[in-house]
């Protein structure tokens, strides 16, 4: 009974923390609260069931230890009854206590496996760890956490791939997971063991990336997939002196591709940290993080007036109280079969090649509550990849916050919006060579108030393609689609690579489109004479000649609140009716360590809203001071003038300061 009480326990104790961590990022409103709605991310605790985590984490060690089929009966049959009554008395869904089960069954199973003593008898789990170690793990059977989009392993990939040394990574799908970068990093390993210029960075870049994935290399070669890791404490302040554009959706942003957080004129700071965890095919990662921002005053009534104008929706103030909060910025659990990784959290999406933000998704708003499929790794499809080659491809689905204004069947609904309208897309992209990559991708946004997320409306949003007034009881939803590609070029392919992406609304794809809005691209991945120096430049509209309605890219007819989240436009920051681009000179003085000059400008038409303009002139640095320790600051001067705002131009001035440590102790599995 000795050995049965400790690994019952210490399964009980980790499964409870772990469901405790997975409660607060699903935040999952109780059965008897909200009318039965089951909202998640709004502050609740019930997602999963903890009385199913513990009965099943104590079970499946208890009917284990003592194999008879009573023990196994009372064992499983006690534990079903648990799940069941936490149904049965409204505490909690179905599906929270099958979660919950399945967690708790699951940490039971590892803590056995790992523990049990086969000297004090005992079931067949205590055989599982020596029979899997006489054989070699499967990576694509391991669960791997997301890298963020604002890593800079993106960076330095792109630079490897730039210089030709990586081949089969998507620039147009991201995030990326810890596994497949270590697959990226093993691809271009062979080569560089026969570069022999000393002048060459992509050494260097290796190097950095080999430390950093090193737990996921040794994964590669058949160590086992369990393990934790805080990857990150970090600190930032920013301060902006005079007045701050916050609104992309109309106007345009001071502060862009940020995860939607909050900003204002005056002092802001955010203080969090990041943090994964591995076991088998199971991983886990979160991102929370405490946010001040001071209270911004709501624009004019004219302004107001304006906006709800061209939107066709009422004037709202959009004044905000002082913000001191902590929030969970993103937060996933998912589960890895055969390279297929399905998971589920607080998610965000970079969706096109470039760094200025794409057309499809991007990290200018708060990432989204979703449920995302992901085929990690490129595979051969029979047939096609013969022509098109190998792929890559995902599909997510989610829920919108903070819209405000939904049309339907004669209505408008607002400003407190409920249920919240539902996202879901799909990016597939192909690789015919190892210098040509190109992708196709849509989004549609439905359901929402008068009509309900239902299988029959969602499949509609797929299936049809008559035209439907916005707003009926038959609209099919808010759709886009964009196609976009890279290509080293011939001649220049260490030196240069060129890349576009289109967009469409409302049409099949911009592919024979006669009105796509734009985006191309030129990254050189070094200049001549200075192999630590490179160069991108982006250009970009929406401002298609032709248009008959202004305004009407991320904007529709019954979502009047267009592709936003939290008032935060999903994709590209050029807005619904511009013009503009981007430059970016880097300086690597190490992989990690550069300074960067960069520009970025805006014209909106002078038909939306008036029009305007801004020019933004900004320099950044990052230096590792240590090993684990990294400082980083940026200052931008900006000038706008959008008329409806102000009749005269203004300008402010935004600086920050931030230091991140990356913790170097992780808690792993040693064994082989």
């Amino acid at each position: 009974m000795g050995e049965a009480g400790l690994l019952s326990g210490e399964a009980a104790i980790n499964s409870t923390g772990v469901n405790f961590l997975l409660r607060q990022i699903a935040g999952r409103e109780r059965p008897f609260e909200n009318n039965g709605s089951g909202r998640f991310f709004h502050g609740g605790n019930s997602f999963p069931s903890e009385h199913s985590v513990l009965a099943w984490s104590v079970a499946s060690v208890l009917a284990h230890e003592y194999p008879g089929p009573l023990t196994k009966f009372f064992a499983y049959g006690l534990a079903s009854a648990v799940t069941l009554t936490r149904v049965t008395s409204q505490q909690h869904f179905a599906s929270d206590a099958l979660v919950g089960s399945a967690l708790g069954w699951y940490f039971g199973r590892q803590i056995y496996r790992a523990r049990h003593d086969p000297s004090v008898g005992g079931g067949a789990w205590g055989d599982l760890r020596e029979k899997v170690l006489e054989g070699p793990r499967k990576p694509e059977n391991m669960g791997s956490p997301y890298v963020p989009i604002d890593s800079w392993i993106y960076s330095a990939f792109d630079r490897l791939a730039a210089l030709g040394y990586v081949h089969s990574n998507y620039a147009g799908i991201r995030p990326w997971t810890r596994m497949e970068c270590a697959r990226l990093l093993e691809e271009g390993g062979d080569r560089l063991q026969s570069v022999a210029d000393a002048g060459n960075e992509a050494p260097r870049i290796y190097e950095a990336l080999t430390h950093e994935f090193f737990d996921e290399s040794r994964r590669l070669d058949g160590a086992a997939n369990l393990g934790a890791s805080v990857d990150s404490i970090y600190g930032r302040v920013t301060g902006i002196s005079g007045s701050p554009l916050r609104d992309g959706y109309h106007f345009g942003q001071t502060i862009i591709n940020n995860y939607g957080r909050p900003y204002g004129e005056g002092f802001n700071s955010v203080a969090g940290f990041t943090a994964h965890a591995v076991a088998g095919p199971l991983s886990l990662d979160f991102q929370g993080e405490y946010q001040h921002s001071p209270a911004v005053q709501s624009d004019p009534v004219n302004v107001l007036e304006a906006v709800a104008a061209q939107d066709l929706t009422q004037p709202l103030s959009n004044g905000t109280a002082g913000i001191g909060r902590f929030r969970i910025l993103s937060g996933s659990v998912a589960l890895t079969f055969r390279n297929m990784q399905f998971s589920f959290g607080k998610q965000s999406l970079w969706l096109g090649p470039g760094n200025g933000g794409p057309f499809l998704f991007s990290d200018n708003a708060e990432p989204i509550p979703m449920l995302r499929i992901d085929q990690t790794s490129p595979v051969q499809i029979p047939g096609l990849s013969r022509f098109l080659g190998p792929a890559r491809s995902e599909f997510f689905l989610g829920q919108l916050s903070g819209q405000h204004w939904v049309f339907s069947n004669g209505t408008l609904f607002g400003p407190n919006v409920n249920p919240q309208p539902y996202i879901h897309g799909s990016k597939i992209g192909f690789k015919p060579t190892e210098n040509l990559e190109f992708g196709l991708g849509y989004t549609v946004l439905f359901g929402g108030p008068d009509l309900p997320f239902t299988w029959h409306n969602f499949l509609r949003t797929m299936t049809s393609f008559n035209g439907v007034a916005p707003g009926s009881t038959r609209d099919p939803g808010d759709r886009r689609s964009t196609f976009d590609f890279s290509y080293r070029v011939p001649g220049l392919r260490d030196w240069l690579t060129i890349y576009a992406d289109s967009f469409v609304e409302d049409e099949t794809s911009p592919l024979g489109s006669t009105r796509p809005s734009m985006r191309m691209g030129m990254y050189f991945a070094r200049l001549p004479k200075a192999p630590k120096l490179d160069l991108r430049l982006e250009g970009l509209y929406t401002d298609v000649p032709g248009q008959k309605t202004r305004g009407f890219l991320y904007w529709n007819g019954r979502y009047r609140s267009g592709y936003t989240n939290d008032d935060n436009l999903l994709a590209s920051w050029i807005g619904r009716q511009g013009r503009g681009g981007q430059a970016w000179a880097n300086y690597w003085f190490s992989p990690r360590s550069k300074l960067q000059l960069a520009y970025r400008h805006q014209e909106a038409d002078r038909a939306f809203i008036g029009g305007g303009r801004l020019n933004d002139f900004g320099a950044q640095t990052e230096f590792m001071l240590l090993p684990d320790v990294s400082i980083s600051g940026m200052l931008q001067y900006e000038q706008w003038n959008f008329p409806v705002l102000s009749l005269a131009g203004k300008s402010n001035i935004t600086a920050s300061f931030q230091m991140t440590f990356y913790p170097t102790r992780h808690a792993r599995k040693n064994t082989p």
